[in-house]
């Protein structure tokens, strides 16, 4: 009995010997590899990213594209922009999205705001931007973008408590007076103030965006 005894430890210590730790070094070591390629994978997607600075630039176009065109009740359906002296010439078309008849009575962004619009002389963006659900308006310069009306605003860099009636200031990146790189367009804390109408009641609210807006550039004006 004793022997049978002895002969079973032998075997069950040639098994832990030979067969257990080999699996439990092998599992770990493939283990190891694993997340060796992982890190070399997120290496060369960084390396990728910093060489083409283009494709983190698109990416982020598009979120906030995605962002303002679902945004309510003011979205931003479709947007452009593009250099005019030390100014972005923005074009901006926008839709009420929401269920009640809305007018809007200033832009707001970086901590500024605009009440006013270049119309042939300046004029008030409440005079123009009376929406019903639905319908959509757009800012934009004849010369600039070929629209049949004239109803624009100008955005720059500066501080923002500089912002007069229709030029706002504090853009995080304008248009660059370059054809070969004419860059982009970024307005952090974009929104707008508005009145919407509910049943009789007029009710003054805001809509800031938790997104910038971004606006690859065109060409120079």
């Amino acid at each position: 009995m004793r022997l049978l005894r002895a002969q079973d430890a032998t075997r069950l210590s040639l098994l832990r010997s030979s067969t257990y730790c080999p699996l439990v070094g092998q599992g770990a070591t493939e283990y190891l590899v694993l997340l060796a390629v992982v890190l070399i994978v997120a290496l060369v997607s960084v390396a990728l990213l910093g060489f083409f600075p283009g494709m983190a630039s698109d990416a982020q176009i598009t979120q906030s594209q995605a962002y303002w065109q679902s945004s309510q009740p003011i979205a931003v359906i479709e947007a452009g922009a593009r250099n005019y002296l030390t100014y972005s010439f923005p074009y901006i078309r926008i839709r009420n999205s929401g269920a009640y008849p809305i007018r809007m009575t200033k832009m707001l962004g970086a901590g500024g705001s605009i009440s006013g619009v270049d119309a042939n002389g300046m004029a008030n963006i409440s005079d123009y931007y009376y929406m019903a659900p639905g319908e959509e308006k757009y800012f934009a310069n004849i010369g600039a973008w070929g629209v049949p009306a004239q109803r624009y605003i100008y955005l720059t860099t500066g501080s923002p408590t500089n912002s007069s009636s229709n030029t706002m200031f504090g853009l995080s990146s304008t248009c660059q007076n370059s054809s070969a790189s004419p860059g982009m367009m970024v307005m952090k804390d974009f929104g707008f103030e508005y009145i919407e109408y509910i049943e009789g009641q007029q009710i003054t609210k805001r809509q800031v965006g938790s997104k910038p807006l971004i606006v690859k550039c065109r060409e120079p004006y």
